[in-house]
């Protein structure tokens, strides 16, 4: 549900409750936020992706006598790294793009992206350094990807098809 509402609709009440918690203008205010607004999607991929796992692995532990949390540790820990990855990349990717709540909420500790759009939009802009800072925002994410993109696919895959 959360992550059908617009981030500019909740942003003046989510300023006021931040205020309030005093975690507003730092960066684990804009932690939080992430973390809140994360929990959606990355739910909806692991539904999709446990959906997938073979009902009899998950007999089979039982029949042998593990607990609930004993087929989790045992049996879908195992086999939820492909999600794992996928949820991993997916956040990293939306959290590292986003630009409203990192001009918004954290106050003097911007991250990469509204320094990018401060050089973008200065009076004088320099294409060296611009053309330097979108280098340097864009590496973090091509090394995740080059690191974690062979689960990625096989990972989105994993709970989409069915039989």
């Amino acid at each position: 549900f959360g992550m059908f509402i617009p981030y500019q609709s909740v942003l003046i009440p989510l300023v006021q409750l931040l205020t309030s918690i005093n975690l507003y203008g730092g960066i684990p205010g804009l932690i939080l936020v992430h973390i809140v607004y994360g929990i959606p999607i990355c739910t909806l991929i692991f539904r999709n992706y446990y959906a997938g796992v073979p009902k009899e692995l998950l007999e089979a532990g039982r029949i042998d006598g593990a607990s609930v949390l004993g087929i989790y540790r045992h049996i879908l820990l195992p086999l939820s790294v492909p999600g794992f990855v996928v949820v991993l990349i997916w956040q990293f990717t939306s959290i590292w793009n986003e630009f409203l709540f990192a001009v918004t909420i954290s106050g003097n500790n911007q991250p990469i992206t509204v320094a990018l759009v401060n050089l973008a939009g200065s009076i004088a802009p320099q294409p060296n350094v611009q053309m330097a800072g979108a280098l340097l925002a864009a590496v973090p994410t091509l090394l995740v990807y080059i690191l974690l993109g062979r689960y990625f696919v096989r990972g989105l895959l994993a709970g989409s098809l069915k039989g």
